[in-house]
């Protein structure tokens, strides 16, 4: 069995600790803000990249090119290994297909290699789940192409569910319409949202005030969960770390899960989402 490594993107949102522990390569999605440009190597720190949005600056995000995917992943070839790449979701960036393109060309030139291109249809720790469950695998022993196959088939088990603090962002998205959320903002409307099978986010509910919004987001696990064996849940937060943890505390009470692994929602796809996200990543059904 050759060997071979994971790769994902900084959409992910995997704490760089755990990163570095499990070997896993990251593709970066760069942003702008003010005028400057950050990557992977060279990041804003994340409560700072929150506190120039509070401010009012509003940032804008680039996807990965073919160019520089195929750069990444001829990279680890040329060290002897094979990759396994899990990409954020089609549906929300052209990155996927950038890293599809680049493999193609790779599967050209260099035959006796693999590079496998997974399309996670999956966001922030939501594709991270997936990675991690990708990891757990490759640990256990399991081939590059036993791990492929259990993403692909798997994938559409990571249930994402989240909602937003500020609905002017989602407007900015396009997500919303402006009169939405000037009138959401005015009776505290606040949507509960989702990543759908098709990887798009979608909005499924909304309810009134920010701490039943965050119930929503436990209570909707709770109708999703049956019949899966849940070890380890995600949850990511738009730098409000605080509420976060009542999320969690909520999943432990109910659940009994006590591994939850918290992070930021990283800035390229906070930019979008904005500050006081909150998500909550999980393996159940319906999607």
């Amino acid at each position: 069995m050759r060997p071979y490594i994971i790769t994902t993107d900084t959409t992910a949102d995997l704490p760089k600790e755990y990163l570095e522990e499990h070997g896993i390569g990251v593709m970066s999605l760069n942003y702008m803000m003010e005028g400057q440009v950050y990557d992977w190597e060279h990041p804003l720190p994340v409560e700072e990249f929150y506190a120039k949005m509070r401010a009012g600056s509003m940032p804008t995000t680039s996807q990965v090119n073919p160019e520089t995917a195929k750069e990444i992943f001829a990279g680890y070839l040329a060290q002897g290994l094979d990759v396994l790449h899990i990409a954020f979701s089609s549906a929300l960036s052209g990155s996927y297909n950038s890293a599809r393109i680049a493999a193609g060309e790779l599967a050209e030139e260099q035959p006796d290699h693999q590079v496998i291109v997974v399309d996670s249809l999956c966001a922030s720790l939501g594709e991270g789940l997936l990675v991690h469950q990708a990891v757990k695998r490759k640990e256990e022993g399991k081939s590059l192409e036993e791990t492929a196959q259990w993403v692909e088939e798997h994938k559409l088990e990571i249930c994402h569910n989240f909602t937003v603090d500020d609905l002017f962002h989602l407007h900015r998205g396009g997500r919303v319409s402006k009169a939405t959320a000037i009138l959401g903002t005015m009776i505290n409307i606040k949507p509960v949202l989702h990543v759908d099978q098709e990887g798009r986010l979608i909005n499924i509910d909304k309810v009134r005030g920010r701490r039943k919004s965050l119930n929503a987001l436990v209570d909707r696990m709770e109708q999703q969960v049956q019949g899966f064996k849940n070890d380890t849940v995600f949850i990511s937060h738009g730098d409000c770390l605080e509420e976060a943890l009542y999320v969690a505390e909520q999943v432990q009470k109910r659940f009994g899960i006590s591994d939850i692994l918290i992070n930021h929602v990283g800035p390229t796809i906070g930019a979008h989402s904005g500050p006081g996200t909150m998500a909550l990543f999980f393996m159940g059904q319906p999607r």
